[in-house]
């Protein structure tokens, strides 16, 4: 199929590995000039693996954003 020429296989993500948090969707209290801000952060320590794109993250207490996050 047409689709599927450019589509690649998921990765298979792992209790201990290290991933990479994407700050487009995060808002933080201090509104700070979307330019100047890093485009991610981490990198954090997944806890458990809930499924194949959902895993439970090892985050600070500041952030208050749930601990269970989809990956891509």
């Amino acid at each position: 199929m047409q689709a599927d020429k450019k589509r690649k296989e998921a990765e298979v993500w792992k209790k201990s590995n290290k991933i990479m948090l994407s700050m487009k969707h995060l808002v933080f209290k201090k509104r700070l000039a979307r330019k100047l801000v890093n485009q991610y952060v981490g990198p954090y320590i997944i806890k458990e693996v809930v499924s194949t794109n959902v895993v439970k993250l090892r985050l600070l207490t500041l952030m208050r954003i749930h601990l269970v996050v989809n990956v891509s």
